[in-house]
């Protein structure tokens, strides 16, 4: 291990790759798929591609079963497959602007469900830390290989999905070790601001762009499912500019927390965290809605499926999308998907309406779930395809929806205070805080300061 600093993008950068430092955007783009490991990668953190276009596609009606048009952006495409590089990266690059962190002195803690716990074991060895991620011990098998290839270790806690609290207690022991830093996704606000600045901008340019093709005329809705809620952050970005869209947060029915005050064990990776996350601002918040687990496996299984391409096929679903797909879609881009086309029943929306919604990651980290799923319910024929296409996504039902009231607005901000002030040291003052506008603002005007340091610090 380096014991020097790398630096990578600033915020602006990330958002507008162009505007890069040509020589590190243009290698980056070159290592990109020959050199993986290769610290010039973190300039390839952005959702757009070498020619600068977004990376989305649009899913159709005969997908869907609804006549809005469902944009998704692809995750595929970060360095690891999937945006909570992103936030990793963003983590790790506010602590080093503010010296509060140093190469080779400083261990790394990544407490994660899912796709966290891959981007800090990448850009933690990228950047010249030990990296060390807490990973629940059912996640899939794919991740802890991630994690391995990439240099970093990890510890496996008990439980599944949902077993944050488990999570939270190894962490706070290793905190006590010397030299050891928990950057914990569910309360660090760098996760917040990429998510804030660089998705719900590239969000908004994408909604501009769609305009100019006669694709919809309304930014109707974000739908996106809260693991640590820094992706459900562009929401707060896009309510700026489009104020009569709808944030819809979205968990697993097997875990409704916030929907009923629930718990439970879900599968549902990524997602559905049994508590309220400390960046989440619940305020902001439209509605929560709730997705069955196995809705998400079978669907991603469906799209996945070669028996599921002909009968997708079949509906007038091209060739060419259905390679998208399945390249794009795992079980969490699966959750965000239907919670859109629940969103566009629910709301009674049309062809004007677009809704936006992400796809966190890919299918390379799903492959031993889809086995499980063969050696458990067996392979896919037509007529169990025509089911799930129909009964999955066409018919997704409109229920487990809880529109925001004041009341819900007030009991999803107070679930905040059994983690993080009887756990977690937080302040009920600060609890408070969060409940005004002023409180977001002030972490959101963080940027513009922190990205002045960032190129101050490259240039020395």
């Amino acid at each position: 291990m380096q014991d020097h600093y790398i630096w990578g993008p600033t915020f602006s950068e990330m958002l507008h790759p162009d505007t890069m430092p040509n020589a590190q955007r243009t290698k980056a783009l070159q290592i990109k798929d020959t050199e993986p490991l290769s610290p010039l990668n973190l300039f390839n953190i952005t959702w757009k591609d070498g020619n600068n276009a977004i990376r989305h596609i649009i899913l159709p009606p005969e997908l869907t079963g609804v006549a809005s048009p469902i944009c998704v952006i692809l995750g595929s495409g970060f360095p690891t497959g999937s945006h909570k590089v992103g936030a990793t990266y963003s983590c790790t690059i506010e602590r080093q602007v503010d010296s509060s962190i140093t190469p080779s002195k400083h261990r790394l803690v990544w407490p994660s469900t899912g796709n966290y716990g891959v981007g800090g074991a990448y850009i933690g060895q990228r950047m010249n830390y030990e990296s060390l991620v807490l990973l629940p011990e059912m996640m899939s098998k794919e991740r802890f290989d991630k994690i391995t290839y990439y240099g970093a270790h990890y510890i496996k806690t008990p439980g599944c999905e949902s077993n944050v609290k488990e999570i939270y207690d190894k962490a706070n022991m290793l905190s006590k070790e010397e030299n050891t830093i928990v950057v914990n996704q569910f309360a660090e606000f760098g996760n917040y601001r990429f998510h804030y600045h660089v998705t719900g901008n590239t969000l908004l340019e994408l909604f501009d762009n769609l305009q100019k093709k006669k694709v919809g005329k309304r930014f109707a809705a974000i739908t996106s499912a809260m693991g640590s809620a820094g992706t459900i952050a562009c929401g707060d970005r896009v309510k700026q500019v489009h104020h009569n869209c709808k944030i819809i947060g979205l968990e697993p029915i097997q875990c409704p927390t916030l929907y009923c005050n629930g718990f439970g064990g879900h599968d549902i990776q990524g997602i559905g965290d049994k508590h309220v996350t400390w960046i989440h601002n619940t305020d902001n918040m439209d509605a929560i809605m709730c997705i069955d687990e196995w809705d998400c496996k079978k669907g991603m299984q469906l799209i996945h499926d070669t028996v599921g391409h002909e009968v997708l096929i079949e509906h007038g679903i091209s060739e060419e999308l259905i390679s998208q797909m399945k390249n794009s879609f795992g079980i969490s881009g699966i959750c965000n998907i239907l919670g859109a086309i629940k969103t566009a029943k629910h709301y009674q929306l049309n062809k004007d309406d677009i809704l936006f919604t992400i796809a966190t990651d890919s299918i390379d980290r799903y492959y031993s779930v889809l086995g499980d799923m063969i050696a458990t319910h067996g392979c896919l024929n037509k007529e169990e395809s025509y089911h799930r296409l129909f009964n999955i996504f066409h018919n997704q039902p409109i229920d487990y929806i809880s529109e925001a009231t004041q009341h819900t607005k007030n009991s999803w901000a107070n679930l905040k205070y059994y983690t993080w002030v009887e756990q977690q040291g937080k302040s009920v003052s600060e609890l408070n805080a969060q409940r005004h506008s002023d409180y977001w603002l002030t972490e959101q005007e963080k940027i513009s300061e922190i990205d002045q340091k960032i190129n101050e610090r490259r240039t020395l």
